[in-house]
């Protein structure tokens, strides 16, 4: 069996396919996809607690993706969180009385930012702030706190 320079350059080409088309499904799984930067506007949400939120996590509206988180930092003043969303320009529209929660995807999942419009005529503008928030549910304190209170009613059947 003789092999040729054909058959040689058609795997190699076969090869380089295969690892360029593992380098574009890694850069999807870890959402690194975008190389050029969408035309957006930055808001503002302070929270209580931001949870395991992270920058470059989801911004969503009806369960449609409209941004993503740019950064999180802490305020020492208020002791809150403070993220910052960059919102794709194309979403101009959501009104300045627009609320901010923070869920998980499932489960298990990642967590993202849920923003719920209000009723006002005003829209959000660049450096926006939206003023009412929902902080991120802690399981561990939401089981703590049944397992606490469980533990509570046992005890008062006791006495």
């Amino acid at each position: 069996m003789q092999h040729t320079s054909t058959q040689d350059t058609l795997v190699g080409l076969f090869v380089a396919s295969g690892i360029v088309g593992l380098f574009f499904l890694a850069l999807q799984v870890s959402n690194l996809s975008s190389f050029v930067e969408e035309d957006s506007y930055t808001i503002t949400a302070r929270f209580e607690n931001s949870g395991g939120l992270k920058p470059k996590s989801p911004v969503s509206a009806a369960g449609v993706k409209i941004g993503k988180v740019r950064s999180i930092s802490f305020d020492p003043k208020t002791y809150e969180s403070v993220v910052q969303m960059s919102i794709n320009s194309q979403y101009n529209t959501i009104p300045d009385d627009t609320t901010a929660s923070v869920f998980t995807a499932g489960l298990l999942g990642e967590q993202y930012v849920n923003l719920e419009p209000g009723g006002s005529d005003v829209f959000l503008q660049n450096d926006g702030k939206i003023e009412i928030t929902q902080s991120a549910i802690i399981l561990e304190k939401a089981i703590g706190q049944f397992l606490f209170k469980s533990a509570e009613d046992s005890a008062e059947e006791k006495k």
